[in-house]
């Protein structure tokens, strides 16, 4: 008998919610997304409805210069000040290739692994604008150039989690030895605009490789572990494909009422996202369409204050039969294998 398919159902979680114009109808202070109890609730709120993994957007610089959100507390900063206050949802922040030394971006998402237990991911960033460039003094890559350095920074990343095998920390109080030497292993990796020889000032983390989540149009293949896809469902070469979805949701008004005071303040241009405006209940039967088309779902709540509830309360629930539960891994929540390490049949 074939199994059934099984849907992976992740959510957005930066600031106010999806929309522009969201931190106007949050309901609170609008600096309060700024503070750690507003991001505390969120994940936790998402966990306790079983989402499996919950992602935090960022940029190197403000999200608007104009009259919205200008601001935005850091993504990995985020994902670690939540890490040992939650136990079964992931969490992936999105990290910048463009911007961030590798060595210190792999740092940082390895340490997030162990803070977690093995409940970290990375969402890959690309941003390339002349202002993101102008952060660290630079001018954008041509989109050549922002290709090769994306697979670089990814695949240095995933060759400095495995710079340390399983078995490298030793602990022997007797002999004095913490660590044994020969495995741990430098990568010597080269990149157009960077070198790095390793090893990882951090252990290999606890699932062994940290979930690497990609836009599919960048076309990292078997380095990304899922393809975040939008309303074409274009097909990809990661081992799983999430189709991004914003949704409006019918609340005390309607959600074309919803959005259309939402727009009425800033306008929320097209991403290319599949957009649900509509009933929980529509949205329901959406996505058991979408099982077995996709392998999952990765939501954009345009206001957390409204949509997040009633996807918590409403559409999961209904989907308890199709949808993943969270595993004692990210990776197990996710179906996903842990890789060998690449240095374990290495000669000593």
């Amino acid at each position: 008998m074939t199994p059934s398919p099984r849907l992976s159902l992740a959510v957005e979680l930066d600031g106010d919610g999806a929309h522009p114009a969201a931190w106007r109808h949050s309901g609170r202070p609008p600096g309060a997304v700024l503070g750690g109890a507003a991001v505390r609730a969120a994940v936790h709120g998402a966990e306790q409805a079983g989402f499996v993994l919950a992602t935090f957007a960022d940029s190197p610089v403000p999200p608007s210069s104009g009259l919205d959100a200008a601001g935005r507390l850091e993504a990995g900063t985020r994902a670690a000040f939540v890490a040992t206050t939650t136990s079964r949802i992931g969490l992936a922040p999105t990290l910048q290739v463009a911007t961030t030394e590798p060595f210190h971006l792999a740092t940082q998402l390895a340490a997030l692994d162990h803070a977690t237990h093995g409940r970290g991911g990375w969402v890959v960033g690309t941003a390339n604008d002349p202002a993101a460039a102008a952060t660290i003094g630079a001018t954008p890559l041509a989109p050549a150039d922002l290709d090769r350095e994306t697979r670089d920074v990814v695949d240095t990343a995933r060759a400095l989690w495995d710079s340390w095998e399983d078995d490298a920390v030793i602990k022997d109080v007797a002999t004095g030895r913490y660590l044994d030497p020969d495995r741990v292993h430098h990568v010597d990796a080269v990149g157009a605009r960077f070198t790095v020889r390793g090893p990882l000032i951090t252990p290999r983390p606890p699932q062994g490789q940290l979930v690497v989540l990609a836009d599919a149009r960048l076309g990292l293949g078997g380095l990304a572990d899922v393809s975040l896809v939008r309303a074409d469902l274009a097909a990809a070469d990661s081992p799983l494909r999430f189709v991004e979805v914003e949704v409006v949701l019918d609340a005390e008004e309607p959600a074309v009422d919803r959005l259309a005071a939402l727009d009425a303040d800033t306008v929320w241009e097209p991403s290319g996202a599949l957009r649900h405006v509509g009933s929980a209940d529509a949205l329901v039967t959406l996505l058991r369409e979408l099982a077995g088309v996709v392998d999952g779902v990765r939501f954009h709540p345009a206001v957390q204050a409204v949509d997040l509830p009633i996807l918590a309360d409403r559409v999961l629930p209904a989907l308890a039969a199709l949808r993943r539960s969270p595993g004692r891994t990210l990776r197990e929540s996710l179906g996903l294998p842990r890789p060998v390490n690449r240095f374990a049949a290495s000669v000593r």
